[in-house]
């Protein structure tokens, strides 16, 4: 009779849990640099080991944790108004700007300038989701003829969104609602599709026939 195989140990969501939440306080604290996997596990109450059995970096385990902090800001509302649904998607990112976690973020993000694993990982975790919300938001916004045609949505995307990254990351003027407002006028007057105003045509002033 054959040997039976180990089974694999289940992950303890309980555990799960307390590490993610030792890696968002320790990282808010200290700051992502100065925070290390030994201190995330001893306060989680777990074992080192555990940690590398679960994610494959100390930067893995942050995205995780600012993931979770962040969910809400993922969905898109559907009112039948693309405008009106971006406003408040983009509120919330802005919203979320405003809280402790983004010091994190933002140092997440600098980290991955010069940890290729890192940057994967906030793209594929972060990132990648979001963008591709939007993305079946504004296809949809298309369909319902919202938007004009013709138009490379990955790069309405990046005019969206890449105003409230710019003074994040730079710090050059605070992310308000107020920035929010400001985009989606600036980039809608460009991207509503053109109002049909009529075919009719001024007639021509009546003039006397020649005698």
């Amino acid at each position: 009779m054959a040997p039976i195989p180990p089974k694999t140990r289940p992950r303890s969501e309980r555990s799960h849990q307390a590490i993610l939440a030792a890696a968002l306080e320790l990282c808010i604290e200290r700051g992502f640099a100065k925070t290390s996997v030994d201190a995330i596990a001893q306060r989680a109450g777990v074992g080192k080991q555990t940690i590398y059995r679960w994610w494959p970096s100390k930067a893995a385990v942050v995205v995780e944790a600012v993931h979770k902090a962040t969910s809400s800001t993922v969905a898109f509302p559907d009112t039948g108004d693309v405008v009106a649904d971006l406003r408040t998607q983009m509120t919330d990112v802005a919203h979320f700007f405003q809280t402790d976690v983004v010091s994190l973020y933002r140092e997440v993000i600098g980290a991955a300038q010069s940890d290729a694993a890192a940057a994967r990982t906030i793209l594929e975790t972060l990132i990648g989701p979001r963008v591709e919300e939007c993305l079946g938001r504004l296809q949809k916004a298309q369909k319902d003829g919202q938007l004009k045609g013709g138009i490379d949505l990955e790069d309405v995307v990046e005019i969206l969104y890449a105003p409230l990254y710019y003074r994040l990351l730079l710090g050059t003027r605070p992310v308000t609602p107020g920035q929010v407002e400001d985009i989606l006028k600036l980039a809608f007057d460009g991207l509503r599709p053109p109002r049909h105003t009529g075919s009719r045509r001024k007639s021509a002033p009546k003039t006397d026939p020649p005698e």
